[in-house]
């Protein structure tokens, strides 16, 4: 029995957060290539979308090897659709499936998934078992024609298999981690009971946000319940990983050692800021050898920054073309927060149609702010 991918990942673990409309594979490229999280997971899909087979919808599913290890976070409500995911994911090639037990969202929680699930915990188990079970199945070498997917479903997946030439052959069966990413409570933190609910279902993994999901993101994330519950989490031999209002590495060091947790996730703090992760052993060694942490960091250059940018455009184009670039635009907002004079660099990003445009707005900047002749930015391969 080979030993779960969590147990031999360096401890303790410091990953990029799942996050909706925000973690597509563009983004955790550049990320993975400019700082390296310890673990990546990606944002989350619904079953139904994947057992139907809706590629536009399965974009969430793509995924480069400099992302690796790298976890697939999917969300619903019905078991059945969990046992045929979960060979899915496991036929992509991902290193872990994650259940998204915490999305706040209205429409995801009001229709029983995401953080709806908090309160209906039978329900809860039973999605586990299932993915477990579909887990198992795909390892003991059960196809995927014989689970009930539709042809399209069928074609969808032999489509981003493709992309993975080792996943097509001679492709090794062994069982993935199964791991829950959930929040303190519905209304309220309930977040003992809540736990102990999940542990009947022996996850490997137990991420928290410190919040409700009636606070949603508002308030600060309690990390004294994230604390308390991960006491209760690990002596079950089960991970408690802490999530929530986590800026920097500076951050991440102080909460893992005052809660105690496995490791973190950090989420927002990663917008606009793919280089947070570098210095992660840092974290470590200081908590290894219980000294204070001595930051020694290096801030990117303006010019790192730009070129950075443009090739986020550049890939986020090659993914998913210019008629989504729409999506890109928040991305690039987040970037213009560490620059001066940015303001209205901000107001053009957020109208860009493409990794051009990018490119014509950083020339113009570097020309008035930074000097007469503004360099010339690589094309960057993705």
């Amino acid at each position: 029995m080979t030993m779960s991918l969590w147990k031999t990942l360096p401890q303790p673990i410091i990953g990029l957060a799942p996050m909706d409309g925000v973690t597509d594979s563009a983004f955790r490229y550049i990320v993975a290539t400019y700082g390296k999280p310890d673990i990546v997971f990606t944002e989350f899909t619904n079953v139904h979308d994947i057992c139907s087979g809706r590629l536009k919808t399965l974009d969430s599913l793509r995924y480069s090897e400099v992302e690796r290890p790298i976890i697939a976070q999917i969300y619903g409500k019905d078991p059945a659709l969990f046992y045929q995911a979960a060979h899915v994911v496991c036929e992509l090639g991902f290193n872990g499936l994650d259940i998204n037990m915490g999305c706040p969202s209205k429409n995801v929680a009001s229709s029983g998934s995401g953080a709806g699930l908090i309160r209906t915990p039978n329900l809860a188990l039973e999605l586990m078992d299932h993915a477990r079970k579909g887990i198992q199945d795909w390892a003991a070498g059960q196809p995927l024609t014989e689970i009930g997917l539709k042809p399209s479903a069928l074609q969808s997946i032999a489509q981003l298999k493709a992309e993975h030439p080792e996943l097509i052959e001679g492709q090794e069966r062994s069982s993935i981690p199964l791991s829950v990413k959930t929040r303190l409570g519905f209304d309220f933190n309930i977040i003992d009971e809540w736990s102990d609910v999940l542990i009947q279902g022996r996850p490997e993994v137990i991420s928290m946000h410190g919040r409700t999901l009636s606070q949603m993101y508002r308030g600060q994330s309690d990390w004294e319940a994230i604390a308390q519950a991960a006491a209760r989490i690990r002596t079950h031999g089960i991970l408690a990983i802490g999530n929530g209002d986590i800026k920097t590495l500076a951050e991440a060091h102080q909460r893992i050692q005052d809660s105690g947790v496995n490791g973190v996730l950090i989420g927002r703090g990663a917008l606009g800021n793919p280089w947070i992760f570098q210095e992660i052993e840092q974290v470590r060694e200081a908590l290894r050898t219980g000294s204070p942490l001595e930051w020694k960091t290096s801030e990117p250059s303006l010019d790192e920054k730009f070129q950075a940018m443009i090739t986020h455009a550049q890939c986020f184009e090659a993914i998913h073309g210019t008629e989504r670039f729409v999506r890109m635009r928040k991305h690039l907002g987040w970037y213009c927060s560490t620059f001066p004079h940015a303001a209205a660099m901000r107001v053009q990003m957020v109208r860009t149609n493409g990794s051009q445009d990018v490119k014509n707005i950083l020339q113009a900047y570097l020309a008035e702010h930074a000097s007469s002749e503004a360099p010339a930015f690589a094309s960057t391969p993705v």
